[in-house]
Formats: structure tokens, C-alpha cells, sequence
């Protein structure tokens, strides 16, 4: 994936597609460790100390430590112990996709060396290919109840993939109301992945998927009643941040919230068409379509905005003492100054503020400030964070990624079904506790 190698451009996992058809194993050893006529059933959810009230469970919610950062890593992620005993996994924290998946021995066709050794499956705990949740990730196509297992293959737009069965294994969870829960859910366990860069080292050992859809780890805590389908994020600029499950942590005020638009088929997170301003100019009449994508290190426009924005950029700092370098291999578009710039403070006064105005909300404006499109470099260089893409073979689609989002509490309400976000100290966890420390 472009986030384990560290890739000049960053990573890009938001989901292209999900196979809809059985895959085989990829070699007879797997086939020996998964075997298609294995019957496994649906296992018991396992949840334990949560409060029930009136004969029903109490959601709370759950937070964790978010680690990585833009640049020079390129990547987000949290730890998640699972499996009985539970064992600890970094997840690249990822709203682009459903998907949940580790790196697995099963064996391993192809996997990179990760930080931790790869999840061992059982074969009692397979998802059997006529489980609900099979369907719900072949996008409703029912599958072969013979075959045992269910497949799948998932595919992302920076040509990375994942391929392997569907299991399920305990997550364990603190919660902030102090009680803890070991909730069986459904992931992947891939034991063949493609990525851009290969025979490199992986800094995670598999991607936490957060999407909209039923087979999303989310969903699955929201239908067993640990939590509410309610998921937010706090990425630091400085680092770091905290990712929640659940309405705990939800702001009561100063939120700007947008309804949920629906793009095709996809279970994308996006607040609806926006109307792009560099300052008080507009970029153009055309809205364009957008989801927010933590998935992505950096964010992408059309071909049309990407270079309405960029020619609106060129314009102002052509009355400036910054100059274009070109050979700064970190991003395609960089400047200079008269010496190398040490943060983005140094140049921000060159730039104006970018903002989305989505046109579904009341005063649904998201800013963004030199520091939610700037990076700079090793070379004290200052770079654009927004990439053309219809270079990087995005469609129609406009991505908000991790360096926009940063410094920003940013909340997608499934149950009320609107993304809401606020300028925040990320930085700092909440006071309410942390799962997985």
C-alpha cells in the first residue's frame, strides 16, 4: 500500500472495489490452513462488564491514541489488540474504505515485514461464505454456501491490494465508562498483498477500515451495542491526535455540521458539492464533489480546480520574494526562499486561506489554513499538499486527506447521518481514557 513504503506522494487507500467473486487460495499451503469445506458458523459476541439498562446494553464509546503524522511519515495509525489472547496491531486509520484486514499467516503469499509478527488464523474462525456479512462486502451478491469461507479482494486507488478471507476474532476494548468489552468482530486476513514499492518493510501491519459499510468495524460495534455508529478523529499537525468510537466526545456546539451526501455506489464519507475560494475569489462556478479521506496523506482536486487553485497561487506569489524549485523530489510543486524555510509560520503570510463552502449546510465552510496545504521539506523547501488528481487516476472524485485535515476535530454521525467539524487542540487526548494503552 503507499502507506508502508513511505512513497514520495504519500498513500491513497481510499477503496476502488471489493470482488464480488470466490477467490481460490493462492497455494496449496493455504488451502491446507483454510479449507473451503471447512463449516464454520457464526460465533457468539462476546461482550463483557457493559451496563445494560431496561434489558438493553448502554452504548459508550472508546478512544485511542493516534500516532504518525504527514510528513515525513506519511501515514496515521492506532493500536488494536486482538485475538485471544489479545495481541497488538498497528492500523492505518482509514474513512476511504470498509475493510479491516491484517497482514496473516495463513501462510503468507506475499506480505511485507511489519511491525509485529503476522496474525495466525484459526479455522474455527472463518466466516462462512453464506454469512450476512459476506454478502454485505460483496456489495449483496450472495455467494457459494459450499465453498466454506468467504473471499474477497480488495483494491485501492495508489494499486495496492489486499487478498484473503473473511474471520472472526475478539477486539479488546477499554471504554470511557470504564467498563471494558471483548466484542467478536468480522475482519480480513490477508495473505496476499500487492503494493507499489515491494520487499519493503510495512510501518503498519494492516488498515482499520471506517467506512459506512455493514462489514466496517464500526458498524459491527454499532449493531452489537458497544458503541454508537458514530466515529471522529483529531489529527495533530504536530503529530499524533486520538480517533473515538461513539458520541461521547461529540462537541454540543461551535460544530459545523453538513448532511451525508451519497456518491454512486461507493460508502464514502463526503459532506456534498462544494464551491472552492482562494481568499474572498472564487475558483470557478462548477461544485465539485468531495470525501474526506484519512486514508490519504495528502489531498487531490480535478484536473479543472486542481489548476484553477494552482494558477490562483502562482498569481499571488508572483509579487513575492519566493521563487519555484523544481528539484525538490517530496511533491511536484514547491518554492524557495532567500533561505531554507524551518516551519510553515516562516511562509504563511504569502498564502491566503482555501475554503470549501458545501452548498448542502448551513454555513457548512471548512478553512484551510497555509498549514492544512503546506508541507515543508528536508530541504527547507514549502510545498502545495493538494495534487492534481486526475494525474494520480482519481474520477470525478475530489479528496480532502490528512494534511487538511489536520488541527481539526472532524465527526461522521451515521446515526443522524452529517459530518460535522471544528478547529481543535489535537495534541491533547480527551480526559475520558484511552482503549489499547
Amino acid at each position: 500500500m503507499g502507506t508502508w513504503e513511505a512513497v514520495r506522494r504519500g498513500r491513497l487507500l481510499i477503496a476502488l472495489l471489493v470482488a464480488a467473486t470466490a477467490i481460490p487460495p493462492a497455494s496449496s499451503a493455504a488451502a491446507t490452513t483454510l479449507p473451503k469445506k471447512a463449516k464454520a458458523s457464526s460465533p457468539p459476541q462476546l461482550l463483557s462488564e457493559i451496563p445494560v439498562h431496561a434489558g438493553r446494553l448502554v452504548p459508550s464509546s472508546v478512544v485511542f491514541p493516534i500516532y504518525g503524522d504527514v510528513y515525513p511519515h506519511g501515514l496515521y495509525y492506532v493500536v488494536m489488540n486482538i485475538g485471544d489472547p489479545s495481541k497488538p496491531y498497528f492500523l492505518d486509520v482509514d474513512t476511504g474504505s470498509d475493510l479491516t484486514w491484517l497482514q496473516c499467516d495463513a501462510p503468507c503469499v506475499s506480505c511485507s515485514k511489519g511491525p509485529h509478527p503476522w496474525y495466525r488464523p484459526k479455522k474455527s474462525k472463518l466466516v462462512p461464505s453464506g454469512d450476512p456479512l459476506c454478502a454485505a462486502l460483496h456489495s449483496g451478491i450472495a455467494q457459494d454456501e459450499n465453498s466454506g469461507q468467504c473471499d474477497y479482494e480488495i483494491q485501492y486507488e495508489d494499486r495496492g491490494s489486499s487478498l484473503g478471507v473473511l474471520i472472526y476474532d475478539a477486539f479488546s476494548l477499554r471504554l470511557t465508562n470504564s467498563t471494558r468489552a471483548g466484542p467478536i468482530l468480522a475482519f480480513g486476513c490477508g495473505y496476499d498483498q500487492q503494493s507499489a514499492v515491494q520487499d519493503a518493510s510495512a510501518p503498519t501491519d494492516g488498515v482499520l477500515g471506517l467506512g459506512t459499510g455493514k462489514v466496517s468495524v464500526l458498524s459491527q460495534l454499532s449493531n452489537q451495542g458497544v458503541t454508537k455508529n458514530v466515529v471522529g478523529h483529531c489529527l495533530s499537525g504536530k503529530g499524533g491526535g486520538y480517533l473515538f468510537f461513539g458520541d461521547d466526545l461529540v462537541p454540543s456546539s461551535r460544530m459545523t455540521w453538513a448532511p451525508m451526501s451519497r456518491i454512486g455506489f461507493r460508502n464514502y464519507y463526503s459532506p456534498g458539492p462544494a464551491k472552492l475560494y482562494w481568499g474572498t475569489q472564487s475558483l470557478g462556478a462548477k461544485q465539485i464533489e468531495v470525501v474526506l479521506d484519512t486514508g490519504s496523506t495528502f489531498s487531490y482536486f480535478e484536473s479543472h480546480p486542481y489548476q484553477a487553485f494552482l494558477s490562483a497561487v502562482k498569481s499571488d506569489l508572483s509579487k513575492t520574494p519566493l521563487t519555484e524549485e523544481l528539484d525538490d523530489s517530496a511533491l511536484p510543486v514547491c518554492w524557495k526562499g532567500q533561505k531554507p524555510f524551518k516551519s510553515v509560520s516562516d511562509v504563511k503570510k504569502y498564502f491566503k486561506t482555501l475554503a470549501l463552502d458545501f452548498v448542502k449546510g448551513k454555513r457548512a465552510l471548512l478553512e484551510l489554513s497555509p498549514e492544512n496545504y503546506l508541507i515543508i521539506t528536508k530541504h527547507g523547501n514549502a510545498c502545495l499538499g493538494i495534487l492534481n488528481g486526475s494525474e494520480a487516476g482519481l474520477r470525478s472524485l475530489n479528496v480532502i486527506g490528512d494534511i487538511s485535515l489536520q488541527d481539526h476535530m472532524v465527526v461522521y454521525d451515521n446515526e443522524k447521518q452529517h459530518i460535522g467539524w471544528v478547529r481543535a487542540a489535537c495534541n491533547r487526548l480527551p480526559k475520558s481514557g484511552t482503549s489499547s494503552l
